[in-house]
């Protein structure tokens, strides 16, 4: 808590930027803003563009709260500037927020430490269009995007391998499709919070995750105890493998036939959304911290050298 000696901090919520999420960070952003100004916090609100590090100089903030999400924002690179700039900020560390936004180098961490993951392979996207590279079912995506942007579901009824849009990478993940139910867990520090079944009609994708009413959020899950507990510490393992700090939310899929077996964690997430249907802060409130409890925790633990 490097900042709670200070009252109140002047800070700069970095929000916006260049990434396919600038929208949902924009909207994270406001939001935090506005509950850290409802906590009598100075508070200067910031779009990462180009000239973000002039910006913030000008600005000089205490401290950084991070609200940027996906690329430059999420994968170490904003966090290496602000090290630079000697700018408390919240959230991951550099590597750690690299390591966890490249999916296939995360699931290598995720597997030396015992945790329980999905096969999946790197593949050029050109390969991926021309034909079957793992069978079907399976998941094409950016290996270092988030918030299932540019993700497709390869069923065993269709025809033919994914026609990828152009502004897929040449690099994707293709990656073996855990049936069951969406499963997640938001850790604080070193704290696990609980967990939330995500029901949805269809596929869990970006509508489903931003939009009102894309889906509906069971917190806390109503799942046997041993699964519970067992998202509780897979999360918290998971967030302390890869070097996390402040705030992560670690997803997974449950296939309830198989039990504990059935239990696969997909992904890390090192800076999740802080939306008005974001599931953090929905389990924040359910454990009894509000939103403006939560924004006010993340600057008062914000730091260098993380």
């Amino acid at each position: 808590m490097g900042l709670s000696s200070r009252t109140p901090p002047k800070v700069a919520v970095l929000m916006g930027g260049p990434s396919a999420e600038r929208e949902v960070s924009l909207s994270t952003g406001r939001a935090c803003a506005a509950a850290l100004r409802g906590r009598n916090y100075d508070v200067i609100e910031v779009d990462a563009g180009p000239e973000v590090y002039a910006d913030l100089r000008a600005a000089k903030p205490d401290v950084v709260l991070n609200c940027l999400h996906g690329r430059w924002g999420e994968d170490g690179c904003v966090q290496g500037m602000l090290e630079w700039m000697n700018i408390p900020y919240s959230h991951s560390g550099v590597l750690a927020s690299a390591l966890a936004m490249d999916k296939q180098r995360s699931k290598e961490v995720f597997r030396s430490v015992g945790l329980p993951i999905v096969e999946s392979i790197i593949a050029s996207a050109e390969d991926v269009r021309a034909s079957h590279v793992m069978d079907p079912p399976y998941v094409v995506k950016p290996n270092n995007e988030g918030s299932s942007v540019g993700v497709y579901l390869v069923e065993i009824e269709n025809n033919g391998p994914p026609q990828l849009s152009d502004d897929m990478p040449a690099q994707v993940m293709v990656e073996r499709f855990a049936v069951g139910r969406e499963l997640t867990t938001t850790v604080m520090g070193q704290r696990a919070l609980t967990v939330t079944d995500i029901l949805t009609t269809g596929w869990y994708d970006y509508d489903a995750k931003y939009k009102e009413g894309g889906s509906t959020h069971v917190v806390p899950a109503d799942i046997p105890h041993e699964i519970f507990e067992l998202c509780m510490d897979y999360a918290l393992r998971a967030h302390n493998a890869l070097g996390c700090r402040g705030v992560s939310r670690t997803d997974f899929r449950w296939d309830e036939t198989r039990g504990a077996d059935g239990l696969i964690l997909l992904e890390t997430n090192t800076q999740p959304g802080m939306t008005p249907t974001s599931l953090s802060p929905e389990q924040a409130q359910a454990v009894g911290i509000s939103f403006g409890e939560l924004c006010a925790w993340m600057v008062e633990d914000a730091s260098c050298n993380r």
